[in-house]
């Protein structure tokens, strides 16, 4: 159950706001995120998909919501390569921002939201995985490089990991992180895989994990969100 002392974290893939049913709705992908009652959102295919890459889901009918959009330097985007990151909630501010290109054959991007929280300092990493192992791989190898070289912080990644293999594939590429148990969200009408994954590094510890499979989640998009509560670990460090 979450409390003052936690801090709820979602990642969801919106499908660019188009539903199983076809049907493009913004409203009900708002919906859906407001059900969560997450703090920090971590959306994926947030944008549209062609040039100049418009925001799926209007930042004025987030703004309306109460909620706050990480600016992350895409011009009349939400986020950057479809991700994007918004948060609401008292305690919670942006210290700094960033992202990246990730390698692959797809073009794939990863963002980076460090917050000050009540919980208390949060680098929150967003990503959208490739559909090949291959590049996959090359790209965790990639985020974890760029973690070791920022200062240290109780790290958050989250996301869509395209990962559907039932072994422990993502925690062997990056053993610094920890993978909370997969829970199947997709395909949302009927879940089979556990493609959107929550990982936690030092610093951090989840009280509860889930899935949000509450109605219209069911048919608002292809994936259902993943979500966990979060507070301070009681040991600190960070394996080298």
């Amino acid at each position: 159950m979450q409390t003052s002392s936690t801090l709820r974290i979602a990642s969801y893939n919106i499908q660019k706001c188009v539903g199983l049913d076809f049907r493009r709705q913004p409203q009900r992908i708002l919906q859906v995120i407001e059900n969560t009652k997450a703090d920090i959102v971590v959306l994926q295919e947030a944008d549209k998909r062609l040039p100049p890459r418009p925001a799926a889901l209007p930042h004025f009918m987030l703004d309306e919501a109460g909620w706050k959009i990480v600016d992350l330097g895409g011009a009349g985007s939400l986020g950057w390569h479809g991700n994007a990151v918004i948060w609401r909630g008292e305690g919670i501010s942006v210290r700094r921002k960033g992202h990246h290109e990730l390698p692959g054959l797809e073009p794939r991007g990863a963002v980076r939201v460090e917050f000050d929280t009540h919980i208390g300092p949060l680098r929150v990493m967003g990503m959208h995985l490739g559909l090949l192992p291959a590049s996959r791989r090359q790209q965790i190898l990639h985020i974890r490089r760029n973690d070791w070289d920022m200062d240290q912080m109780p790290t958050v990644w989250a996301g869509d990991f395209n990962e559907w293999s039932r072994q422990s594939v993502l925690d062997h590429l990056a053993p610094e992180m920890r993978f909370l148990p997969p829970r199947p969200s997709f395909p949302a009408a009927q879940p089979l895989g556990a493609l959107d994954r929550i990982a936690l590094g030092t610093g951090v510890q989840a009280v509860a994990h889930g899935v949000h499979d509450t109605r219209p989640a069911h048919i608002a998009s292809d994936h259902l969100p993943v979500w966990a509560d979060l507070t301070r670990a009681t040991s600190e460090g960070r394996k080298r």
